[in-house]
Order: structure tokens, then C-alpha cells, then sequence
């Protein structure tokens, strides 16, 4: 892999994404950019300054079967949304109960997440818009598909996921999934999106809170 081929940091590929969306998005009303936190929200951040558009987060929460909490039965997102899995379900003959109780708890930590991320803030309205569902890469692309299936739901006038990498097969499948796909590069030999970046040190909840807080302030010295 030659130095040359990866990003500096989620803020260079964010920069590399937004050349890829910006033709068609830039300056319109009713462009809206969605983070997957943590990852996602660098990345977002320079996708939406430079599309002129408002920031939030996107947040999305596994249900992880009990016992076997890296299966996933479903998962819930922000908005209210929950999204299940009825094969997974169905094989291994999970109670209702059990599928509540698992998503209560997690709905308890996504609502901390979220008032952590955005504070008294409502989030941005989704419905009728055309959203930008970003994070720093796709491997198996599982939890960009559940915050995909969740986001539809909220009626989007037109959904795009947009990546600065992804897996190939992964960014061919999410063709599928959604309006539109934009995945800036696709390397054969992909690995993990990690192997990407030259920086991929973990986002912080400080970082997330920092850039939204910076994108509210940009957009109102503008109105």
C-alpha cells in the first residue's frame, strides 16, 4: 500500500469525500449531513462545510442476541426507530420480552449518547430532505445498513450514504440499500478501514460535541 494512497486523518477524508458530493449538493436548502458518531462526525464535518449544509449526529445501537451480544437481532437509532432482524429472531426462537428488554436498555444508553453529542437540542428534521449518512469507512458495512434501514423511516426525501472507503463488495451491496452510494475509493485489498489512515486515532464524545457546536456557529454567521 503506497503512503501516497491514505488519508492523513478523518478530516483529509472528509475533504476527499466532499469533492465527490459537492457538483450536485453545495448551497441547497435541503441538504442535510448525518454522522455516525464517533467516527463519523470529522469526516461529516468538512462534508458539510463544504456543502454549506447543517451537521447532526446519527446515532445507532446493536441488539445484540443475549447471550451472544455480537449477533445482532436488530438494532435502534435516533428517532425512535427500531429495526429487527426476523431470521435471527426466528432460528433462535427469541422471546418478545427479550427483544424489549434488550432494547430498553440500549435506548437508555443511546439517549445518553445523544444528550451527550447535541445537549438540549432537538435533532434536525430528516423528513422530506435529502440526507448525507456519513462514517470514516464500510468493512461489513452492518451498522451504516441498520442506520440506513432506521433513517428511511423517517422519511428522507433521498438517502445517500457517503464514505471516503470502503470494501468493494460492501459499497456494491449498499447500491441496493439506498438512493445513492458514494464511496471515493475501493481498494481490492482493503483489510480494515483503518489501514486507510495514517491517523486513526479514536474520536472523542468531546470532539463530536466540539464540531457540532462548530458547525451551529458557522451556519449562523451566514443566516
Amino acid at each position: 500500500m503506497a503512503l501516497q494512497e491514505r488519508f492523513r486523518d478523518r478530516f483529509d477524508a472528509g475533504r476527499a469525500l466532499a469533492g465527490e458530493l459537492s457538483g450536485d449538493l453545495a448551497g441547497r436548502p435541503d441538504v442535510l449531513v448525518l454522522a455516525l458518531p464517533r467516527g463519523g462526525a470529522p469526516v461529516a464535518s468538512e462534508v458539510a462545510r463544504a456543502l454549506g449544509a447543517p451537521l447532526d449526529v446519527f446515532v445507532v445501537r446493536k441488539l445484540g442476541v443475549p447471550g451472544q451480544e455480537e449477533l445482532a437481532m436488530g438494532a435502534i437509532a435516533s428517532g425512535g426507530v427500531r429495526v429487527e432482524n426476523p431470521s435471527v429472531i426466528r432460528m433462535l426462537g427469541i422471546q418478545r420480552e427479550d427483544i424489549d428488554r434488550v432494547a430498553a436498555d440500549e435506548l437508555k444508553e443511546l439517549r445518553r449518547r445523544e444528550r451527550d453529542y447535541r445537549g438540549n437540542r432537538p435533532p434536525l428534521e430528516v423528513r422530506g430532505r435529502t440526507v448525507v449518512l456519513v462514517d470514516d469507512g464500510l468493512a461489513t458495512g452492518a451498522s451504516m445498513a441498520a442506520a440506513a434501514a432506521a433513517l428511511r423511516r423517517l422519511g428522507p426525501a433521498k438517502l445517500i450514504v457517503a464514505v471516503p472507503v470502503a470494501a468493494p463488495e460492501t459499497c456494491d451491496h449498499f447500491r441496493r440499500l439506498v438512493d445513492q452510494i458514494i464511496c471515493a475509493r475501493t481498494p481490492e485489498a482493503f483489510g480494515a478501514v483503518g489501514l486507510w489512515y495514517e491517523d486513526f486515532t479514536q474520536t472523542s464524545d468531546d470532539e463530536v460535541r466540539e464540531l457540532l457546536r462548530q458547525n451551529q456557529e458557522s451556519r449562523a454567521a451566514v443566516a
